[in-house]
Order: C-alpha cells, then structure tokens, then sequence
C-alpha cells in the first residue's frame, strides 16, 4: 500500500431511518387525496406530480392520469388538444397528450369526469429528475448540521427564474406501492428556493439550461439523505440482473432487509408515485452511503439495475447523468466499518464501470473539496453546471464541450518507465497548480506500491519509481482523500484509476 497521506476528521452520515407503513394497494389503482373539500371517494383525482406551475415536457408523448369512478368518462385538455380516457374496474384512468411545443406561456391543463379539475400556470419545456442521498439533498441556503452552499446568499438573491419550475418532494420510505407524494411545484425565486430547500446541484443545473436554451425548466427534486442505492432501486430494476437475484427476491416481500437495508422502500414512496410523468432525464448523486457498506460490491450493477428499472417505469430510455463521490476520510471516520483508504476509491472504480450503461455520463469532482472532514463539498454550481454540460452536449446539440478529464486508456512498459496512454486530453494534459504530478504508486508484479515519479510527455505520463525496476500495476489517486493535481487544458480533473481493474 502506499504511503499514508490522510488527516482526521469527518462528519457522520445518518444510516437508519424509521419506515413509514403504507396501505396494501398498487400505486395504478390508488385513490389519491380524497378527503379534499367538495370532493367524493369516486372523485376524479391526479397525483400531486401534477399541480399549478408545472412544467410539462416537450417533445414527447405526456401521459396524464388518475383515479375515478370505474367506467367514468375522463377528458383531458391541455393546448388545443383533448384526450378522452376511462377509468378501468380498479378506478385508474390514462390519457395521453400527443407532442407538445415548448411555451412560456401559462395555459390550463383540465381534466374533466363527473367533477372537474384544473392546473393553473401550466408551461411546457424540459422536465428532469434529480436524485439520490444528502448531496444531492443540500440546498442552496442553509441546513441543520450543514455548512452552507459556496456564496449562497448571493446565489440566493440572484434566484429570481418566473420559467424554472420546482417540485421538492418530501422524505419518504415506504414498505408497500400505493402512497402519493408530499410535494407541490412552485415558481422559482429567492425566497421559494431557500424555503423548500431545493437541491443546490438540481437548481444549478436548471440555471444552465435555462440561460443556454431559453425554455422553461422543471425540475423533480428526490432526494434522501444518508440512503444506499438499494432502497431506490425497483423489484424490476433488481429483477433485470443475474447477479441481483437475491436482492430481487427480497424487493418483492414487503419489510424484508439485505444486511439491514430495507429494499425499495426510497423507490416505493419518492419514485413510483412519479411515474410515469414525462422526463426528459434523469439526475442522480449517491455512493456515499455505500463505501461503508459494500466496498463497491456489485456495486456497478445496482447504477444498472437503478437505470433499468427507472427507464422502464417512465417509459423511455432516459439519459442517466451522475456525479461521482468527492474524496473523504471515511476509515478514519468510520474504522470500525472502513478499514481501508482504498475503500472509496472502489466506489469510484465502480461509478466508472457504470459508463457501460447507454446514454450516461459521469461528472468526477475531485477537484471540488474543500474540506476532507466534510462529506458535502460546499460547491454545488461547479457540479450542477459540469451535469448541465452532459446534457446540453448529448440532449440539446450544443457542440464542443468537453465533458471528461483525462480518462485511462492503456499502459506500456519500457525498462523502468511505465508510459500511461489517455483519452479525453482535452487539448493536453496539465499539472493544474504548476507543482510535480501527485498522487500516482508504482509497484512491480508482486511486491508493494511506491509513490511515483510522474512527468507529463504530450499526451501521456511517464512513471518511474527508484524502488521498482520493471514497473506493472499504476494506481492513481487511489485513496479517499486524494485530490491530484492531472487536470487537461479544458479544465477537467482526471478520472482516477487502477491499471490492474478487475483482476
């Protein structure tokens, strides 16, 4: 192992969190909210991911649905368009609004059975979801046990956006399918923003858009702190991999657990209820909480089963933009469960597997730290506006972005020197402070790791280190609190790596 090069200290990350019990009923045929005034237990009701002041997506087919009396006629008009529906035996109706252009201008959405309901302040743009655990959760302004946003009182005074759109959703694990969630949209402005505490990173990646497209944004927001990735992924998601079988035949029993994590339950009563509203795609920021869990155990294969099952359920393949965890000193914090300053560093290697799920983008922000005792990293815009990059490139058409730095592609031997090939150069490669490259261990087939000697040659590094003569296993910045200094000239930070991954 290398050399230590880790300090003290860290904040803790709650694990536990009651569960709530939920009715025994499908989420489709669910009544939801009845007891309203002026309404009846056969009203014609939606989930409250509809509301005044959303946003609908452009582009695509929306489906808009509810609950009725079985066998009621249900109208739904919205920009010129109506669509007729009925509501089937279990009381749940669909009705699906063809292709809409985008528009700023307010308009009524109105459904109409044996009552009517309408959605004032309507606006059609792009629609996308964030998720994940606290830091994604971390808002713009202040929050308990919390060191605020970089600048956030002047981010705050500047949040004045009358065509982003909001919807926070409340913290929620259920047991069973069948809940609505707590949540109603809301327009965008420095007091809405600090008092619903909105994710910093959604609302910065909204902002980007927003100032490059010029169309109106909604933004989801679905976050819990402290949670694994397991309580958000679907029974269907877990179903869809081989090596997920055990975590499948779980999900599918109400209050079951795997190594005290109760499954599905984050999906069961902050996404399901969700679909399948139209998205554009998919924002998601977690692994904290899985470092000192699994030591990136099929790791790889929960992103794809959380992917999968998410796709499914809102219809489409949805791209998947995630960050990948900032550098902590977990096993100091935690030694009793960390017991490595390599765990975090698996955890990464596993996000960086995950780019083999289609149409997904990862954002690395090891350059974003500005305490290794905090885990939430202070700056949000960096990393909302580095996931606004993805989708403006890949989504939107914009071109010349550069959305990686200097990823690993191969290595050759010669003599003592081991020649590190990359992709992603970005227009060179660069020692960002001006200082010696950091953070790269040599060691020989067998044997321990050294620190590296490590100097930038064109596109490639060379490294050499005066204790190993023939050079074969590389590790870059393989540790929790690395913060290395290889950048490329659009400014991105390298993707750290291990030379011998899966072996």
């Amino acid at each position: 192992m290398p050399e230590s090069r880790n300090c003290l200290g860290a904040m803790p990350i709650p694990t536990t969190f009651p569960l709530r019990a939920a009715p025994r009923r499908h989420l489709l045929g669910a009544v939801l909210a009845m007891v309203a005034a002026g309404t009846t237990a056969h009203a014609v009701t939606l989930p409250k991911v509809f509301g005044d002041h959303m946003v609908l997506q452009t582009g695509k087919t929306v489906p808009v649905w509810g609950t009725g009396k079985p066998g009621e006629k249900i109208t739904v008009s919205f920009a010129g368009q109506q669509k007729q529906a009925t509501a089937g035996a279990d009381g749940r109706w669909e009705a699906d609004l063809d292709p809409l252009a985008v528009s700023a201008q307010p308009q009524q959405l109105t459904v109409a059975g044996d009552n009517t309901v309408n959605f004032q302040d309507v606006l059609v743009g792009e629609v996308w979801l964030c998720s994940g655990q606290s830091n994604m959760e971390k808002p713009v302004g202040t929050q308990p046990g919390q060191l605020p946003t970089l600048n956030y009182e002047e981010e705050l005074k500047a949040a004045d956006y009358p065509q982003i759109r909001l919807l926070k959703v409340a913290k929620a694990q259920v047991a069973t399918s069948g809940t609505d969630i707590q949540g109603a949209w809301t327009t965008c402005s420095p007091t809405s923003l600090d008092q619903i505490k909105f994710s910093a990173a959604g609302y910065f990646f909204a902002r980007k858009l927003q100032h490059e497209l010029n169309v109106p944004i909604g933004m989801i927001d679905s976050s819990f702190g402290g949670t694994r990735i397991e309580l958000w992924i679907s029974p269907k998601g877990f179903a869809s991999l081989p090596s997920l079988q055990d975590f499948a035949q779980v999900a599918a029993t109400p209050n079951a657990k795997v190594n005290d994590t109760d499954i599905s339950t984050c999906y069961r009563g902050m996404i399901e209820p969700l679909e399948p509203f139209a998205l554009r795609g998919v924002l998601w920021y977690q692994g904290e909480a899985n470092v000192y869990f699994d030591y990136g155990t099929h790791y790889a294969d929960k992103m794809s089963a959380l992917v999968n099952g998410w796709r499914t359920a809102f219809r489409g393949d949805l791209p998947f933009y995630y960050v990948q965890i900032a550098p902590m000193l977990y096993h100091l914090w935690r030694p009793e469960k960390v017991v490595s300053p390599q765990a975090e560093p698996l955890i990464w290697e596993a996000q960086t597997e995950s780019l083999r799920i289609p149409h997904s983008g990862m954002v690395v922000i090891t350059d974003l730290v500005d305490d290794l005792f905090n885990i939430h990293p202070i700056d949000k815009k960096d990393v909302g506006e580095r996931l606004a990059a993805w989708a403006l490139a890949n989504d939107y058409g914009r071109k010349g972005l550069e959305l990686y730095g200097p990823m690993f592609k191969d290595m050759e031997v010669k003599g003592n020197q081991a020649i590190l090939h990359f992709d992603h150069v970005g227009g060179g490669l660069v020692a960002k402070d001006g200082k010696p490259l950091n953070w790269f261990d040599v060691a020989g087939d067998e044997g321990p790791f050294h620190p590296g000697i490590a100097v930038i040659e064109g596109d490639t590094v060379v490294v050499t280190s005066p204790k190993v003569a023939s050079p074969a296993r590389i590790h870059f910045a393989w540790d929790e609190g690395a913060r290395a200094n290889l950048f490329n000239q659009a400014g991105l930070p390298a993707v750290p790596f291990r030379t011998e991954r899966g072996k």
